[in-house]
């Protein structure tokens, strides 16, 4: 990498810390097998001026997803999961499916199966106030984070069934929407493995990857490397965010009794490279395999249908893209809001975590940071339209 392109990636995320669009971040290029540029930039707790450092902990909120996707083709390859078989032969919540259509409820044309949990066409929504459905999904989950430290705390599997009574907002496979598809496939891995969710992904991935830092939760002797998160208040300044959001605790002290497969999970900016690099190498990491070369390229291809499509073309700055198996892929590069390369595959999370793989140039961006609502920003824009037009 040419080093005037690296003094303008510093030079933006710098730019970005003075004008308090983020409190820091740590950003990651690599390319061949090879690290090509790595940077990390203001602070993890800037209160005390604490310094972002290479083995800064994150929470990865979305960029969670990728990760849960890798789970489930695991589980398909070992010949125990299939993607066609209805959700309700494995969590019985989701039995007589309901839909809401002009605020009546009617029964669904057809079940949820992983595939859709994978492709995010369920029907699953994340809540929202403009219709029943989403008000009844926004009340559990208020219910589920009063309930986090308790005794009754709600675990993976209860907490997907009472998402199955729910009504969806349209018939699976019918249209396109970003929801609560990931945790419920979290669910479905636990069931099927007979794990609980995160051991399953310690067994099969972190483990066999070297992932030492990736979990549901950081322990105490690790509290002091996680990042804290920040806001933008009214008047434009910068604030800590403290808030526990779609039962994630903030601060991630303890084992969770709810293993969140879509927002639930912590790591660092070298051990998401570890799960970056395996899939760019076709699913082994050195010497390691955990999947085979044909999964992952199942893994990392597809595409939504002509509905879906349009319906996830409604999210801004996702023009060009398609949608697959947890993760957005580039469909059309001459669609995207910048510069983007053909096969190119990743997600993004709430706080500012980002990732993308590059298959053609074997190569990964990964940024981290903790601001919320910042999962693909302007920024996160610019420092890629930077190194893509080198």
């Amino acid at each position: 990498m040419k080093e005037t392109t690296k003094a303008r990636l510093c030079g933006l995320i710098d730019e970005a810390i003075a004008d308090g669009i983020t409190a820091g971040m740590s950003m990651l290029v690599r390319k061949e097998n090879e690290e090509v540029f790595y940077t990390n930039r203001g602070y993890k707790k800037r209160e005390e001026k604490c310094e972002i450092r290479r083995d800064t902990i994150f929470r990865l909120y979305s960029m969670s997803k990728p990760i849960t996707a890798a789970g489930a083709m695991i589980l398909m390859e070992q010949g125990k999961l299939d993607l066609a078989q209805p959700v309700e032969e494995i969590l019985p919540g989701f039995r007589g499916l309901q839909i809401e259509e002009n605020g009546t409820f009617r029964t669904a044309k057809k079940p949820i199966t992983s595939l859709h949990l994978l492709n995010m066409t369920s029907g699953l929504t994340y809540g929202g106030e403009d219709t029943q459905a989403g008000k009844m999904i926004l009340e559990y989950l208020q219910e589920c984070e009063t309930k986090m430290d308790t005794e009754q705390a709600v675990t993976t599997e209860e907490f997907a069934n009472h998402i199955g009574s729910i009504p969806l907002a349209f018939d699976p496979d019918s249209s396109w929407c970003y929801g609560l598809s990931a945790d419920i496939l979290g669910a479905v891995i636990e069931k099927v493995s007979g794990m609980r969710f995160g051991e399953f992904l310690e067994k099969y991935l972190f483990a066999p990857l070297g992932m030492k830092d990736t979990g549901f939760w950081v322990p105490e002797e690790k509290q002091h490397r996680l990042a804290d998160a920040y806001e933008t208040a009214g008047d434009g300044s910068m604030v800590p965010y403290t808030g526990n959001n779609l039962v994630i605790s903030y601060d991630m002290k303890s084992a969770p009794a709810f293993e969140s497969g879509g927002a639930g999970l912590v790591s660092t900016i070298d051990d998401y490279a570890k799960f970056a690099q395996m899939l760019l190498n076709g699913g082994s990491l050195n010497g390691i395999r955990v999947m085979s070369l044909k999964t992952v390229r199942f893994l990392t291809s597809g595409e939504l249908s002509r509905n879906q499509q349009d319906a996830m073309e409604q999210w801004l700055g996702l023009e060009g893209y398609t949608y697959s198996h947890l993760m957005r892929r580039v469909k059309d590069t001459g669609r995207t809001s910048g510069l983007s390369l053909e096969g190119e595959y990743g997600w993004d999370g709430w706080l500012g975590c980002y990732f993308a793989n590059f298959p053609k140039e074997n190569m990964t961006i990964l940024m981290m940071q903790q601001k919320k609502d910042a999962g693909t920003i302007p920024l996160t824009r610019k420092l890629r339209n930077v190194l893509l037009g080198e």
